[in-house]
């Protein structure tokens, strides 16, 4: 695909939306964002908005660097049971403030998928952003979720409605919006039914389409 590109992804607690994620990064052979790879790559280069603006203007070869780095971080991504019950904290707002300008720098060099961190919101004005979000019956994404982390259907639940809960709270903290809205996005999907490959295929097909 020769045009730029950004997909970003927001999904329920226990639809795979990491694995969809990252089956749709080797589709269309993009880097894949989440909030894990973020908090390595803003430890590692320790990244304020200040520090990115001086890095973009400044060292040219930085981009070289991540490349590698992200390649390292996905080997450790990988890993099974990598999303093992993170529950998203709500951050300072300056935090916030140093991921959008991370982020948003990202799609500057090159195409990319985007999980989470309200991507739909972060870009919400570019032309080039396909916005889609991720949804599936409770009893799938209970069932999911219990084998995933070997824990009772009765905790399934609690866990789902913990992690919904906190990811509600932080997109409405930052966005000011719900991510259940659905004109958030260009395309709400149903993943009951569908492998994640089938899900990364609908995805592309639309992006393509679109474009």
């Amino acid at each position: 695909m020769d045009n730029k590109f950004i997909i970003t992804i927001g999904r329920e607690f226990g639809t795979g939306g990491r694995r969809i994620a990252q089956e749709l990064g080797r589709l269309l052979n993009v880097k894949v964002y989440d909030s894990k790879l973020l908090d390595a790559l803003k430890e590692k280069y320790n990244l304020t908005q200040e520090e990115m603006d001086r890095i973009r203007a400044h060292k040219q070869n930085w981009w070289d660097d991540f490349t590698k780095f992200y390649q390292q971080a996905q080997i450790w991504a990988n890993r099974p049971y990598y999303e093992a019950v993170p529950v998203p904290q709500v951050t300072s707002e300056l935090l916030y403030e140093e991921e959008e300008c991370i982020l948003k720098a990202l799609a500057e060099k090159e195409s990319c998928v985007i999980l989470g961190r309200t991507g739909f919101h972060i870009f919400r004005d570019n032309p080039d952003a396909l916005k889609v979000f991720l949804i599936a019956d409770k009893p799938y994404r209970r069932d999911k979720v219990a084998r995933r982390e070997n824990i009772n259907e009765g905790s399934a639940d609690l866990l789902i409605n913990k992690v919904d809960e906190a990811r509600e709270t932080f997109t409405r903290s930052f966005s000011g919006k719900s991510r259940y809205e659905a004109h958030n996005y260009d395309l709400v999907i149903n993943v009951t039914r569908l492998a994640p490959e089938q899900v990364a295929k609908m995805i592309a097909e639309c992006l393509k389409n679109r474009k």
